[in-house]
C-alpha cells in the first residue's frame, strides 16, 4: 500500500513497454512508429495518428531514442513525476532522462558517484541513472518518491526535492559571478581646493 502511494499506477507499465514498433492501424503512414504513451490509459504505446484520434484530451508523453535506449524529455515528465535524484542528460539541445537502466561492464576509474542500482557512473549528487532504477530504489528502500508534492525527507522534504530539481535543470549552463561596475580614471575625485572663476566688470 505504501509503495503504491509513492509510485503512480502508470509508471511500471510505461517502463515495461516496447516502443518504436510499427502501428498496426497506420503502418502505411509516415509517422507510424509507436513512440507515444498515454498516462491516463496506461495501455500499449501508439503512434502520432492514434494520439489525435483516441487520446486527444489525455496526458500523453513522447518517447525518444538515444543510442538504442528509450528517453523522455524532462520538460514532459517533470509535470507528472518527482524526478529528483535521477541523472539528466542534454541530447540534441534537449534535457532528457533514460527510462531504464544501462549497466556498464566496468566502472571508470576516478568515478566518485555511481547509480545505487546498476552501478553506472553518475555526475554530481544524483542517486539513480534512470526512472527504472529509481523505481527499484523505492521498492528496496522506500526513501524516495515519484509523486509530486509528497514530503519524503522530513518536514520540508517535498520542497527540498523541488528545489533540487530546479537546480538540476540548470546543469550545463554557465554561471558566472556578477562583474563589478567599471570605474574610469576620469571619474576620480579632484584633489585640492576648487577656485572660483574671476568676476568680469
Amino acid at each position: 500500500m505504501e509503495e503504491t502511494m509513492l509510485v503512480p499506477p502508470w509508471l511500471e507499465p510505461l517502463l515495461s513497454s516496447t516502443f518504436f514498433t510499427i502501428c498496426r492501424v497506420h503502418g502505411d503512414s509516415t509517422r507510424s512508429e509507436c513512440n507515444m504513451y498515454c498516462l491516463d490509459c496506461a495501455g500499449d504505446p501508439f503512434c502520432y495518428y492514434c494520439r489525435s484520434s483516441r487520446h486527444a484530451d489525455h496526458r500523453v508523453i513522447q518517447i525518444r531514442r538515444s543510442s538504442y535506449h528509450d528517453v523522455v524529455r524532462v520538460s514532459e515528465v517533470q509535470k507528472e513525476l518527482d524526478i529528483s535524484e535521477v541523472q539528466t542528460y542534454v541530447i540534441n539541445s534537449a534535457r532528457v532522462m533514460f527510462l531504464n537502466e544501462r549497466p556498464q561492464p566496468r566502472t571508470s576509474k576516478g568515478v566518485s558517484r555511481v547509480c545505487e542500482i546498476c552501478a553506472r557512473s553518475l555526475l554530481d549528487t544524483f542517486r539513480f541513472c534512470s526512472l527504472g532504477c529509481k523505481l527499484v530504489g523505492i521498492k528496496r528502500n522506500g526513501d524516495a518518491c515519484f509523486v509530486l508534492d509528497t514530503k519524503v525527507d522530513g518536514e520540508d522534504g517535498g520542497e527540498v526535492s523541488r528545489e533540487r530539481e530546479g537546480l538540476r535543470e540548470g546543469i550545463g549552463q554557465d554561471i558566472y559571478p556578477s562583474t563589478p561596475p567599471h570605474t574610469s580614471s576620469n571619474s576620480r575625485r579632484r584633489k585640492g581646493i576648487p577656485h572660483r572663476a574671476p568676476l568680469w566688470s
